[in-house]
């Protein structure tokens, strides 16, 4: 077995009934790295992961965890990782430390232990000062540390993190960022699914972008950027009624390899800025559309999405999975 990988998933497939959540899926997370399954509501990311924690059992294909088979070694398995789930498992009536003092018993770890463990973990989400409130009292930001906390509780070591972010406000993202990075600076492998794009490219070493249950392609976020090739000229319309004449003027011209509307205009790929934008003004002019704005970028993630996926991540649409 290759030491450096933590996670080798080969051919996975998941059906429910007739509807095909995961269609052959194969990827490997190596040790120590941010691994990201990013993906829009129904795309399969949560029913990989429960996949990989033993909570489900695939329809075909195998997956491993640190050489332990996830349906034959699920008990293995499962002492070796953490889970923080997308629904947050909290009772508002316990406190923040009553919750780790039960999972401790859950986890059956001495009362020396547990109470070292809970000790460290408070502090290092920064719960101390909240430990003995009432969790209706938490903010959504302390939920989801409470949560982290509870997820590192068992000294995983691989975490799984289920949309870490979903629904907090931009303070408390930015705050578990940091709690992600900090944990990969301990040397801790992360697995986790977001469907929000600034959060696989801040976070992740690298990332699997995956689609109606396949991935659709996987690097790190500037391997995928780069590899998409071309820069993005973006074209604010003052007259929106304008974009589809002007689109279809676009396509096809020399230097411009996509052209996507937009509400307010166009995003136009082109391999050369230089050669492409006196082509798209012509173009604009003979259209006799006026523009408000132009803007040049590199590519972007959610460039790398709509190429793979031929729509952004944001219009995809919830097909019998939560995520």
């Amino acid at each position: 077995m290759d030491r450096s990988v933590a996670i080798d998933v080969s051919h996975i497939s998941k059906s429910y009934d007739r509807h095909v959540a995961v269609a052959d899926i194969s990827f490997q997370v190596h040790n120590g790295e941010v691994f990201g399954l990013l993906g829009p509501n129904g795309a399969g990311k949560s029913t990989t992961l429960r996949t990989l924690i033993t909570l489900l059992t695939p329809s075909s294909g195998s997956a491993t965890v640190l050489g332990y088979d996830t349906v034959k070694d699920a008990d293995a398995v499962r002492r070796l990782i953490g889970y923080v789930p997308q629904e947050r498992a909290i009772d508002r009536f316990l406190t923040g430390r009553e919750h780790l003092e039960l999972l401790a018993a859950l986890y059956h770890l001495s009362d020396a232990e547990a109470t070292k463990r809970i000790s460290e973990l408070l502090k290092l989400v920064e719960l101390e000062a909240h430990a003995d409130r009432p969790a209706k009292t938490y903010s959504g930001g302390m939920k989801r540390k409470l949560d982290i906390a509870c997820g590192l509780l068992p000294d995983p070591k691989i975490l799984f993190l289920d949309e870490p972010t979903l629904g907090l406000d931009v303070q408390s993202r930015l705050r578990i960022w940091d709690y992600v990075r900090m944990l990969k600076a301990r040397g801790m492998t992360v697995v986790m699914t977001t469907n929000y794009l600034d959060e696989a490219d801040q976070l992740c070493d690298r990332l699997a972008i995956i689609d109606s249950g396949k991935i659709k392609t996987m690097g790190s976020p500037m391997e995928l950027k780069v590899g998409l090739g071309g820069d993005i000229v973006s074209l604010t319309l003052k007259e929106t009624s304008r974009i589809p004449a002007l689109e279809s003027a676009l396509k096809g011209l020399p230097a411009i390899k996509s052209v996507r509307a937009t509400p307010t205009g166009l995003d136009i790929r082109v391999e050369s800025p230089e050669k492409a934008l006196p082509a798209i003004l012509d173009a604009a002019n003979r259209m006799d559309c006026r523009l408000e704005f132009i803007k040049y970028n590199r590519p972007r993630l959610d460039d790398v999405f709509i190429a793979h996926t031929g729509r952004a991540i944001t219009d995809s649409v919830s097909d019998g999975e939560t995520a």
